[in-house]
Formats: structure tokens, C-alpha cells, sequence
């Protein structure tokens, strides 16, 4: 059974995960052209 994990390593067969693979593509474009971004963290 899968569990949430907020600490700590994340295991794909063990712990619920999100794709980002598109948001950290835009992220690096983002860098590439030197444009300004914040990243913040949920809170719980």
C-alpha cells in the first residue's frame, strides 16, 4: 500500500508521487533566457 511521504526520499513504488518532468522543463528554459522566477514550497 502507497503512503505519503513529506520527509526524506521518495520511492515510487512505495510513496505517492507527481510528475513535474513539464514544470522543470519550463523551469529551465526559464533560467536558459536569465528570466526571473521564485519557487515556494506547500505548506501543510
Amino acid at each position: 500500500m502507497k503512503e505519503f511521504n513529506v520527509t526524506g526520499l521518495c520511492i515510487p513504488q512505495k510513496h505517492y508521487m507527481v510528475d513535474i518532468s513539464l514544470k522543470l522543463h519550463k523551469i529551465i528554459e526559464m533560467v536558459d533566457k536569465g528570466t526571473y522566477f521564485t519557487i515556494n514550497r506547500p505548506r501543510q
